[in-house]
């Protein structure tokens, strides 16, 4: 027997996008909003600190039950799925992006420019900031351009935090304090962060996870929360292009599908599950899957690059006071020469110089009083960690797609992600490279040191695409707001719709993307009485 249930407005997915979109719908409209979700509800505030624990003690995953056996994709970052998705356990940065990054091709010639502004942006990254309460400090403006304050004062600076500020800066480059979704004073009935450096399991509710908003909601009957839950596909109308109904699993009663109608369907599953869904949802008029008569669901996938450089400075550092502070610095995102290089720059404190080794320098096997001698004379200076993310110009063949042979334990075809590059980052790549290993140089002979070791991260971090927006249909999946082109009560939302991924982390810019489409989509829904 199928279950029905009907709403005004179905949102699939809940992470943190979800969450920022159903907060804001359900404050701006009366409409009748349910949510899905197919991993567990976690709403464990409570026991976050016997968790902690564990994790210290014993190395324990402080979020049991946080994915779904048999559910993932080849070449994802992250299997986590529960009510909260991965920003339950973020380590809550957000940096926003900058000016440059949404008309890289008008300014640079190069890669493509979003259908919208960072000025039209900035009152939805203001509001997000203050819906997770993010504790900031104001970098110069003309590197971070923003039209309010943050809502809450930087965290306390440690002594090691601004020991290394002192010393970035003698190369002459600005660093300022990385801003954090971290209480630095009471907000909204949270705790202020303690420092005590196990973000991905905050014991006190300080750093902002999406369960809080969740949680709220329920408790108000604003949103019905629906865990367990897996939409396998979105169905049409017979006689339009309007979504009819989405077609769930109940995992508890496998034998029992689900019907979800409504007026309005809304995917927020991220940027893996979201073009997954849609290509999962083709039927006779979309062979190729929903929203995509441009052939551009799952294309575009992106992420930017990493290169560490650990350094032995000339400064005594004591660890064990908020080690996840970092500085950061966005001189180099804006361009300064004819040829497109951008990444960002950050500092951290590291303990790679107090980790025991068994080979010296030069790769030789020490024993015995050998280990505890050179393990001393590193331990007698600090060591940092320099860390630039640059910008990776996405490439259409950078894609998503269902396998041929691997399947989920329902039977549904998984995805496959292949992230490459265009042929811009692979001409710029080691030029790109160079340069930032210039830089870190030249921050280090300004400062003394030495560098100790060279880490490049092949991945492609904070991964975003898949639905990218813009406003030719024939060239993209979403409009500017997020609606798809080809169905009119079909929206996608947050991280699938980015253009590109830019020099910083994306969580804060997917989610002020998910509160301006929830803007739009309040403009045709009854207001509240």
């Amino acid at each position: 027997m199928t279950i029905t249930i009907e709403s005004d407005v179905v949102v699939i997915g809940a992470g943190i996008t979800a969450a920022m979109f159903a907060e804001r719908l359900a404050e701006t409209t009366a409409a009748a909003i349910t949510v899905i979700e197919a991993g567990n509800s976690i709403f464990n505030l409570a026991e976050r600190h016997a968790r902690r624990e564990r994790y210290l003690h014993y190395q324990e995953n402080p979020w049991p039950g946080d994915h779904i056996e048999g559910h993932s994709a080849e070449g994802m970052m992250s299997r986590s799925m529960s009510v909260g998705g991965q920003a339950m356990h973020w380590g809550g940065v957000t940096p926003r992006f900058t000016p440059e990054d949404f008309r890289v091709n008008s300014l640079y010639g190069v890669g493509y420019d979003w259908p919208l502004t960072y000025d039209e942006l900035d009152p939805f990254y203001q509001e997000a900031e203050e819906r997770m309460g993010v504790a900031g400090e104001q970098g110069p403006p003309q590197y971070d351009r923003r039209a309010r304050d943050y809502p809450l004062p930087p965290l306390p600076m440690s002594y090691n935090i601004a020991r290394l500020r002192t010393w970035g800066e003698k190369s002459g480059i600005p660093f300022w304090r990385t801003p954090v979704a971290k209480l630095s004073e009471p907000y909204r009935g949270r705790n202020v962060c303690m420092r005590c450096d196990t973000c991905n399991i905050c014991p006190t509710g300080a750093k902002y996870s999406p369960d809080f908003s969740f949680r709220r909601l329920v408790d108000d009957k604003r949103i019905e929360l629906h865990s367990r839950r897996l939409v396998r596909k979105l169905v049409l109308r017979e006689d339009s292009d309007r979504i009819e109904y989405a077609e769930a699993l109940d995992r508890d009663r496998p034998d029992e599908p689900v019907r979800y109608r409504a007026k309005t369907f809304v995917v927020a599953a991220g940027y893996c599950w979201s073009p997954h869904l849609l290509l999962l949802s083709a039927n006779p008029r979309y062979p190729d899957g929903l929203a995509n008569r441009s052939g551009h669901v799952g294309k575009y996938m992106t992420g930017h690059r990493a290169i560490n450089n650990f350094v032995e400075i000339p400064e005594k550092l004591y660890p064990g006071v908020y080690i996840e502070d970092s500085l950061l610095s966005k001189r180099f995102q804006a361009k300064e020469n004819e040829t497109y290089i951008r990444h960002d720059l950050r500092i951290w404190e590291s303990d790679f110089a107090r980790r025991a080794r068994l080979k010296d320098a030069d790769g030789k096997l020490m024993l015995g009083d050998a280990i505890l001698d050179e393990w001393r004379a590193r331990s007698a200076t600090g060591t940092a960690q320099l860390r630039a993310y640059y910008d990776v110009i996405p490439a259409r063949e950078s894609s998503l797609t269902l396998s041929p042979t691997a399947r989920n334990p329902w039977g549904d075809p998984l995805p496959v992600i292949r992230f490459l590059d265009s042929h811009w980052t692979s001409e710029l790549r080691a030029e790109t490279e160079a340069t930032i290993l210039r830089r870190f140089d030249e921050i280090v002979a300004a400062g003394g040191g030495k560098s100790l070791a060279i880490r490049e991260n092949p991945l492609h971090d904070h991964p975003c695409g898949g639905c990218r927006m813009g406003e030719d249909p024939a060239t993209s999946v979403v409009d500017p707001w997020g609606r798809t082109h080809d169905h009119e009560n079909l929206w996608v939302v947050g991280t699938p719709t980015l253009v590109s991924s830019g020099c910083n982390n994306g969580t804060l810019t997917f989610s002020a993307l998910a509160l301006r489409s929830a803007a739009a989509l309040a403009r045709e829904l009854p207001a509240p009485a």
